[in-house]
């Protein structure tokens, strides 16, 4: 490259950062703006603009740059919405609001094993099994997971903060409604945890990252709400990868119970970890594109990233506000189809929210579903084709007809990656002017600061006709989805898990298996839009066929002390 080209090059980088990045007054920079500066601007967007237009242009760009100096010293505080709304339904798709409370069968007869941290792997039924009976107390069994918190949180870097107090006294009122025959669910004494992107008042919510260390929020998040409504003991706030990207977060990296020499992956780093290594019996995580799905596999518990508009995510930190959702990881389907239905509907707060009704039936009669499966990917030599396969030869066991289904998106799915860019870059715009995303931990080019500061130079046009291509890839999926309720796929091939992250579907991973070097495997159930009780009803068939989910990190396990 010559010399004038790296002057040109020099000048418009620093023109464009000092306008877009710093905040620089729009008053200072119309004394730096020229014909030639803004005619070369132009040519880093893909535009080449004659004198003339260019000449034409110029007040408008100043007024453009008056408008964003106005905007950015007026302030916006970060919880506030965009008035545009992502709504993930395709044209005439109509959902039922009709909702139904399941009956959820508690096992009777479920005794205290002769090793008391045993119980650290019990389900979420054996364990509300214990409570009904009397046999343990929710204080007792909040006591011992917030010892196994502070026993492991440091070996596997998964706890932002407990929140015993808070836990105690929830506890004891639990028990309190239990020994008086009020029984608020299958949820009710039991512990758990959240991912610390939500907010819990009186408690620090840091996002994982290190400007905001030390955060307190005057709020409660509505999914810590419907989960105190249901009887939920919340005992620890888990590590999530700075700003919901990785298992990096401000106090180090969260660990792998599987393998101590390997992050958890993100950003749901602390749910997976901790739910995997029976730190609590479930735990809340959010996913905007893999947030669920990866930390799940690579901690091998199971996690249910639901239709977008399912779960509020008021008082949730915003990434992407047309493609956040938040979910619930567990050790299996039918768990996690409890923290749904307790956590799912609308709350009059998050105006994304679809009035969708919810019904699991765990006697559900499999072989009625209709069930497909992405035929090329599952010829893909990737990691894991074989337990893949077998995913498919257990279904067909079960009695499941499996039919071929073509993988053909016709539309350029990586482009749209910039509605994420642009909305994270406007969610964190005053991290970016204010110059204090450089105190992140993680500064290279595949770290938020690099992402946001680039996204300023997404056009506003682009960032709007991206929208439009997604609607045509809605309404693409929902061809592709017209005749089937759940669709089977191996997690991570293709580019299946950015298109259903875009179009808002409903996606469930589960384990199944080891690789070779014994990591934990996964594979992806995707349902229809507000399919989710057919995803999770045929993920517990063949759980309960597999018992691949039953599986413990050694390391974790009492049994192999």
């Amino acid at each position: 490259m010559n010399k004038s080209k790296l002057i040109f090059k020099g000048k418009i980088w620093f023109f464009l950062c000092m306008a877009f990045i710093t905040g620089f007054s729009a008053a200072k920079m119309q004394e730096d703006i020229t014909l030639d500066l803004v005619r070369k601007a132009g040519l880093l967007l893909g535009f080449s603009f004659s004198e003339s237009q260019t000449t034409m242009m110029m007040p408008m760009i100043r007024s453009h740059m008056q408008s964003a100096d106005a905007l950015r010293t007026h302030g916006i505080d970060h919880s506030i919405p965009p008035a545009l709304t992502f709504n993930p339904l395709p044209k005439d798709f109509h959902v039922s609001s009709t909702d139904r409370t399941t009956e959820w069968d508690i096992p009777g007869h479920v005794i205290l094993p002769e090793n008391f941290d045993e119980i650290a792997f019990y389900s979420i039924p054996e364990l509300a099994s214990l409570l009904r009976s009397g046999l343990i107390t929710s204080e007792e069994l909040t006591i011992f997971f917030l010892h196994r918190l502070k026993k492991y949180g440091d070996t596997l870097e998964c706890v932002a903060s407990l929140t015993e107090q808070r836990a105690l006294a929830r506890a004891r009122l639990a028990d309190q409604e239990m020994a008086s025959g009020i029984f608020r669910g299958p949820l009710h004494g039991i512990p758990y945890g959240v991912k610390d992107l939500l907010a819990v008042a009186d408690y620090p919510t840091s996002w994982g990252a290190r400007p905001y260390k030390g955060q307190y929020l005057d709020y409660t998040a509505t999914v810590v709400q419907k989960l105190d409504e249901a009887g939920a003991i919340l005992v620890a706030k888990l590590t999530l990868g700075a700003l919901a990207m990785g298992d990096v977060w401000h106090g180090g990296q969260t660990r792998n119970p599987w393998n101590l020499e390997q992050g958890s992956s993100g950003s749901s780093a602390g749910s997976a970890a901790a739910v995997s290594a029976g730190l609590v019996p479930f735990a809340i995580g959010s996913e905007t594109l893999g947030s669920i799905v990866s930390p799940s596999t690579r901690c091998g518990v199971t996690g249910l990233r639901p239709t977008f508009g399912r779960v509020s995510r008021w008082g949730a930190m915003p990434l992407s506000w047309s493609m956040d959702k938040i979910g619930p990881i567990a050790r299996s389907a039918k768990e996690c189809a409890m923290v749904f239905e307790a956590i799912q509907g609308s709350d009059g707060l998050d105006n994304s929210l679809i009035d969708a009704g919810f019904f699991f039936d765990p006697e559900t009669d499999i072989s009625t579903l209709r069930v497909g499966y992405f035929h090329e990917l599952f010829k893909d030599d990737h990691t894991g084709l074989d337990p893949d396969k077998q995913v498919l030869a257990d279904l067909r066991e079960l009695g499941v007809e499996l039919h071929k289904v073509e993988w053909s998106i016709g539309q350029p799915v990586h482009a749209l990656r910039i509605i994420l860019y642009a909305e994270a870059a406007a969610a964190f715009d005053e991290l970016t002017t204010s110059g204090r995303d450089s105190l992140l931990v993680s500064q290279d080019m595949n770290a938020w600061p690099n992402f946001f500061r680039a996204a300023r130079f997404i056009p506003a046009v682009e960032y709007i006709n991206a929208n439009r291509v997604r609607y045509m890839l809605m309404e693409e999926m929902k061809q592709l989805m017209a005749d089937y309720h759940v669709i089977v796929t191996p997690s991570f091939a293709g580019n299946q898990l950015l298109v259903t992250n875009l179009t808002g579907h409903p996606c469930l991973v589960v384990p199944n298996g080891f690789s070779e070097t014994g990591d934990p495997l996964s594979i992806s159930f995707i349902g229809s839009l507000f399919g989710e009780d057919k995803i999770l009803a045929l993920a517990q068939a063949w759980q309960n066929h597999s018992g691949h989910n039953r599986a413990r990190p050694p390391l974790f396990d009492p049994l192999n002390k």
